[in-house]
């Protein structure tokens, strides 16, 4: 393990700490020190330590904000860690691109085991998420398949889709023990039922639609980024209706990275523009609440990821920054 204190490198001071109600929301950002990492798929441990990937240098990295302190687990060459979760226990399971497997890490002593998967043209894993009972479930994009890992005994199924090159993409837990996937190569949302394995088809009703990031409201609500066409989404379970949002930066926003926090608020980045810019919509009231521009530009945001206890969402970016939005 490398370890590595690096100090703050930029802070945008905006809102005041935990206002979401005006224009913006406080953003800071923090340089990873080693070059060209491309952090992505953060999670905070039960430790508070922000815990992420980088595909492009085969390691699993984690900050601590209090310190500024960067630490670095090396992986096996060729791995690609491509998105990341930490159990109660403290261990970190991530997706191998390279390797097609469902890795985990002991913090602890720095051991690395993996699970392999049983499809081994299972390429292009993308998304994690653990259900209810702690298991954890993935996506595979390139070829079409649901994962799960049953954590206790090992095992890991795999669920191939109905429809040709649906590409899986971002996956969450619902409240009833099932999981929604958004379909990043067709206009679907898919819903996977954790105990009978079994998967419904919901179609989106412009055909042009192409999701990618999925979130579920308190009131049983699917929302959606639609990538493609630089909207807001919205799903409705019981009654089968749909709803929809442009985005604030139009057609070529590009919604990608998004989350819901427990005041049903949705964080969303538009990748389209540079600097790429995090946007807070109110699902309750149907409106757009503030616009953020990332101070490094970001490039690309792909994934959030929220923490109720502070009130802070954080992300990669493509410009080697780890950040952090107060959200409340």
């Amino acid at each position: 393990m490398i370890r590595y204190l690096f100090l703050l490198i930029v802070m945008c001071a905006v809102a005041g700490p935990g206002d979401a109600r005006g224009d913006t929301v406080d953003i800071r950002e923090w340089l990873v020190p080693w070059e060209d990492s491309g952090p992505a798929d953060p999670f905070v441990g039960p430790r508070g330590r922000v815990w992420f990937v980088s595909a492009n240098n085969d390691y699993i990295g984690n900050f601590t904000p209090g310190t500024a302190e960067f630490n670095r687990y090396d992986l096996q060459k060729g791995t690609n860690p491509v998105a990341l979760l930490v159990d109660a226990g403290r261990t970190l399971w991530f997706l191998s691109e390279g390797r097609r497997e469902i890795g985990n890490l002991d913090p602890g002593t720095g051991r690395v085991s993996a699970l392999d998967m049983p499809q081994r043209r299972a390429r292009e894993p993308r998304s994690m998420t653990f259900d209810r009972d702690g298991n954890i479930w993935f996506t595979v994009s390139r070829d079409n398949f649901i994962g799960r890992v049953d954590v206790a005994s090992g095992s890991v199924s795999m669920i191939p889709l109905a429809t040709d090159n649906a590409a899986p993409f971002g996956i969450t837990a619902g409240a009833r023990n099932e999981l929604w996937i958004a379909a990043s190569g067709a206009n679907l949302l898919l819903r996977v039922d954790a105990e009978t394995l079994s998967i419904a088809e919901f179609a989106i009703p412009n055909e042009d639609a192409r999701p990618r990031r999925i979130a579920v409201s308190s009131d049983e609500k699917v929302w959606y980024a639609d990538y493609e066409r630089g909207r807001l989404g919205r799903f409705d379970p019981g009654t089968g209706d749909f709803a929809e949002w442009e985005m604030p930066g139009g057609e070529d926003s590009q919604p990608f990275g998004m989350v819901i926090d427990r005041n049903d608020r949705l964080w969303i980045v538009e990748t389209g523009r540079i600097p790429n810019r995090l946007i807070g919509f109110d699902t309750a009231t149907g409106s757009f609440l503030t616009e953020t521009d990332v101070p490094s530009g970001a490039e690309s945001v792909s994934q959030l990821y929220y923490h109720e206890p502070s009130g802070e969402v954080w992300f990669g970016t493509q410009t080697n920054y780890i950040g952090r939005a107060i959200v409340h």
